[in-house]
């Protein structure tokens, strides 16, 4: 059994909250463990699966959260630098499933909550992947 750590983006709480039970359904539903940590925002979700990997004590991790457009260039920076943190990290070798939803509005990211779940299965995809390349 793997244990997964998701951690999730606090800022939409609501968006949230439906994010993790997605997420948490999925990853019970293959028969592993997770665990749940929340930070204030997307920026931060990538520092924070960087110092639980040192740990050693998860085997993948989901990225859950939402950035939703507003008036400023915030949310280009945002989006772009969250995602690019995760790349980094997966790239390093860490199995990352990223459900941070990037939108134009709550609406949309209400209907696109499943992603949660889909995050969920392809960080478990990305850990069979490197036990079968000898990466764990």
């Amino acid at each position: 059994m793997a244990r997964i750590l998701i951690v999730g983006a606090g800022f939409y709480a609501r968006i949230l909250e439906a994010q993790l039970a997605a997420a948490r359904a999925a990853i019970e539903a293959a028969g592993h463990g997770h665990e749940t940590v929340i930070v204030p925002g997307a920026l931060e979700i990538p520092p924070a699966i960087a110092l639980a990997a040192g740990t050693g004590r998860h085997d993948a991790y989901v990225a859950l959260g939402c950035v939703i457009r507003g008036e400023t260039f915030h949310f280009e920076v945002v989006a772009t630098e969250s995602a690019r943190g995760l790349m980094a990290l997966a790239l390093d070798g860490l199995a990352i499933g990223n459900g941070i939803l990037t939108v134009e509005t709550e609406a949309q990211a209400r209907a696109r909550i499943a992603k949660a779940g889909e995050a969920a299965t392809a960080a478990l995809a990305l850990l069979d992947l490197r036990a079968r390349f000898g990466g764990g």
